[in-house]
């Protein structure tokens, strides 16, 4: 990092090389910043209305889907395991089929 000496020499050769452009040099560099913060700004602005967004409709809830030892025709959990253990024959005549 440059000290004190360094940093009035580089001012120096900095007024020497740009001397009559200074004020446009300046004057660029100020519209640069502002653009900058103009950008962050829009950026900023996108991440708030997507996450309200969000916030204002939240998802569905998930449906549970029924597990594969449950019978989608309603049957108890009890049915269901005394019809696991029958032989298929008596199942039928129990269902009634």
């Amino acid at each position: 990092m440059p000290g004190g000496y360094e940093w009035v020499i580089l001012l120096a050769l900095g007024l020497l090389i740009f001397g009559k452009r200074l004020p446009e040099v300046g004057r660029n560099f100020g519209k640069t910043i502002v653009e900058f913060k103009k950008g962050i700004k829009g950026i900023e602005d996108d991440i708030d209305t997507s996450a309200s967004r969000q916030q204002i409709s939240p998802a569905p809830p998930a449906q549970s889907l029924p597990n594969e030892n449950q019978a989608v025709s309603g049957s108890s959990p009890i049915d269901q395991a005394q019809n696991i253990d029958s032989d298929p024959q008596t199942v039928s005549r129990q269902n009634g089929e």
